[in-house]
Protein backbone atom coordinates (compact mmCIF):
# COMPACT_ATOMS: atom_id res chain seq x y z
CA UNK A 1 0.00 0.00 0.00
CA UNK A 2 1.31 3.43 -0.91
CA UNK A 3 0.99 6.65 1.08
CA UNK A 4 -1.62 7.99 -1.35
CA UNK A 5 -3.73 4.87 -0.80
CA UNK A 6 -3.68 5.02 3.02
CA UNK A 7 -4.54 8.72 2.93
CA UNK A 8 -7.51 8.00 0.67
CA UNK A 9 -8.76 5.23 2.99
CA UNK A 10 -8.24 7.30 6.16
CA UNK A 11 -10.57 9.99 4.77
CA UNK A 12 -13.39 7.40 4.70
CA UNK A 13 -12.90 5.97 8.20
CA UNK A 14 -14.22 6.89 11.64
CA UNK A 15 -11.70 4.62 13.44
CA UNK A 16 -8.41 2.88 12.66
CA UNK A 17 -7.56 -0.76 13.25
CA UNK A 18 -4.41 -2.69 12.34
CA UNK A 19 -4.65 -6.46 12.06
CA UNK A 20 -1.68 -8.79 12.51
CA UNK A 21 -1.07 -11.75 10.16
CA UNK A 22 -2.53 -14.15 12.76
CA UNK A 23 -5.83 -12.22 12.74
CA UNK A 24 -5.27 -10.52 16.09
CA UNK A 25 -5.82 -6.76 16.20
CA UNK A 26 -3.15 -4.38 17.41
CA UNK A 27 -4.60 -3.01 20.67
CA UNK A 28 -6.77 0.03 19.92
CA UNK A 29 -4.70 2.28 22.19
CA UNK A 30 -1.69 2.11 19.82
CA UNK A 31 0.34 5.17 18.88
CA UNK A 32 2.09 5.90 15.57
CA UNK A 33 5.39 7.08 17.02
CA UNK A 34 7.22 7.57 13.72
CA UNK A 35 6.45 8.25 10.09
CA UNK A 36 9.54 8.51 7.96
CA UNK A 37 11.48 7.47 4.91
CA UNK A 38 13.93 4.59 5.07
CA UNK A 39 16.54 4.27 2.35
CA UNK A 40 18.41 1.01 1.97
CA UNK A 41 21.55 1.19 -0.18
CA UNK A 42 23.12 -2.24 -0.65
CA UNK A 43 24.84 -4.69 -2.94
CA UNK A 44 23.19 -8.02 -3.71
CA UNK A 45 25.04 -11.36 -3.89
CA UNK A 46 25.38 -10.93 -7.65
CA UNK A 47 27.31 -7.69 -7.25
CA UNK A 48 24.50 -5.31 -8.28
CA UNK A 49 24.25 -2.08 -6.27
CA UNK A 50 20.65 -1.34 -5.34
CA UNK A 51 18.63 1.29 -3.53
CA UNK A 52 15.19 0.76 -2.01
CA UNK A 53 13.01 3.34 -0.26
CA UNK A 54 9.91 2.85 1.84
CA UNK A 55 7.71 5.05 3.97
CA UNK A 56 7.95 3.68 7.49
CA UNK A 57 5.29 3.73 10.20
CA UNK A 58 6.17 2.63 13.71
CA UNK A 59 3.27 1.39 15.83
CA UNK A 60 3.73 1.38 19.59
CA UNK A 61 1.51 0.76 22.56
CA UNK A 62 1.82 1.97 26.12
CA UNK A 63 -0.37 1.66 29.19
CA UNK A 64 -2.59 4.62 28.24
CA UNK A 65 -5.54 2.38 27.50
CA UNK A 66 -7.93 5.28 26.78
CA UNK A 67 -5.78 6.62 23.91
CA UNK A 68 -7.28 6.40 20.40
CA UNK A 69 -5.60 7.65 17.25
CA UNK A 70 -8.29 9.08 14.99
CA UNK A 71 -8.04 8.83 11.20
CA UNK A 72 -7.80 12.61 10.70
CA UNK A 73 -4.89 12.79 13.18
CA UNK A 74 -2.94 10.04 11.38
CA UNK A 75 -3.70 11.73 8.06
CA UNK A 76 -2.24 14.98 9.46
CA UNK A 77 0.90 13.14 10.69
CA UNK A 78 1.40 11.55 7.26
CA UNK A 79 0.92 14.83 5.39
CA UNK A 80 3.28 16.68 7.75
CA UNK A 81 5.90 13.95 7.26
CA UNK A 82 5.55 14.12 3.48
CA UNK A 83 6.01 17.89 3.57
CA UNK A 84 8.86 18.15 6.09
CA UNK A 85 10.81 15.07 4.95
CA UNK A 86 10.00 15.37 1.22
CA UNK A 87 8.62 11.82 1.13
CA UNK A 88 7.29 10.78 -2.29
CA UNK A 89 4.37 8.37 -2.75
CA UNK A 90 6.23 5.32 -1.45
CA UNK A 91 5.14 1.85 -0.40
CA UNK A 92 4.54 1.62 3.35
CA UNK A 93 6.42 -0.65 5.72
CA UNK A 94 5.09 -0.95 9.27
CA UNK A 95 7.20 -1.73 12.33
CA UNK A 96 5.45 -3.19 15.36
CA UNK A 97 6.90 -4.49 18.63
CA UNK A 98 6.32 -8.21 18.77
CA UNK A 99 6.96 -10.38 21.83
CA UNK A 100 10.73 -10.65 21.37
CA UNK A 101 11.67 -8.39 18.44
CA UNK A 102 10.39 -5.70 16.10
CA UNK A 103 8.28 -7.12 13.29
CA UNK A 104 8.34 -5.52 9.83
CA UNK A 105 5.23 -5.77 7.72
CA UNK A 106 3.79 -4.76 4.39
CA UNK A 107 0.40 -3.08 4.52
CA UNK A 108 -2.92 -3.53 2.76
CA UNK A 109 -6.53 -2.53 3.48
CA UNK A 110 -9.43 -5.00 3.45
CA UNK A 111 -12.20 -2.39 3.59
CA UNK A 112 -12.30 -2.42 7.41
CA UNK A 113 -8.82 -3.02 8.82
CA UNK A 114 -5.31 -2.18 7.77
CA UNK A 115 -3.69 -5.59 7.48
CA UNK A 116 -0.08 -6.13 8.45
CA UNK A 117 1.32 -8.66 5.99
CA UNK A 118 4.35 -10.81 6.72
CA UNK A 119 7.48 -9.94 4.78
CA UNK A 120 9.89 -12.55 3.42
CA UNK A 121 13.51 -12.40 2.36
CA UNK A 122 14.50 -13.42 -1.16
CA UNK A 123 17.60 -13.59 -3.30
CA UNK A 124 17.69 -10.78 -5.87
CA UNK A 125 20.38 -12.44 -8.00
CA UNK A 126 19.19 -16.03 -8.35
CA UNK A 127 20.90 -16.30 -11.73
CA UNK A 128 24.27 -15.54 -10.08
CA UNK A 129 24.25 -17.40 -6.77
CA UNK A 130 24.08 -21.01 -7.96
CA UNK A 131 20.67 -21.94 -6.59
CA UNK A 132 19.01 -24.34 -9.05
CA UNK A 133 15.59 -23.38 -10.35
CA UNK A 134 12.77 -25.39 -8.83
CA UNK A 135 11.58 -28.13 -11.13
CA UNK A 136 7.90 -28.70 -11.74
CA UNK A 137 6.76 -31.51 -9.48
CA UNK A 138 4.12 -33.78 -10.99
CA UNK A 139 2.65 -36.77 -9.22
CA UNK A 140 2.67 -39.99 -11.18
CA UNK A 141 -0.77 -40.52 -12.63
CA UNK A 142 -1.55 -36.78 -12.82
CA UNK A 143 0.57 -36.14 -15.92
CA UNK A 144 -1.52 -35.57 -19.01
CA UNK A 145 -0.48 -35.63 -22.64
CA UNK A 146 -0.84 -32.29 -24.40
CA UNK A 147 -3.67 -32.46 -26.90
CA UNK A 148 -1.51 -31.10 -29.70
CA UNK A 149 1.29 -33.57 -28.96
CA UNK A 150 2.31 -35.73 -31.89
CA UNK A 151 3.67 -38.36 -29.56
CA UNK A 152 0.88 -40.26 -27.89
CA UNK A 153 0.68 -43.75 -26.50
CA UNK A 154 0.64 -46.37 -29.29
CA UNK A 155 1.64 -43.77 -31.92
CA UNK A 156 5.01 -45.43 -32.46
CA UNK A 157 7.00 -42.22 -31.96
CA UNK A 158 8.73 -43.41 -28.79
Amino acid sequence: MKLSEIKSELKKLSQIAFQLPDGELVPSHFHVTEVGKITKHFIDCGGVVRTEEVANFQLWEANDFDHRLHPEKLLHIIELSEEKLQIPDLEIEVEYQMKETIGKFDLQFDGTNFQLLSKLTDCLAKDKCGIPLEKLKVKIGEWKVKENSSCTPNSGCC
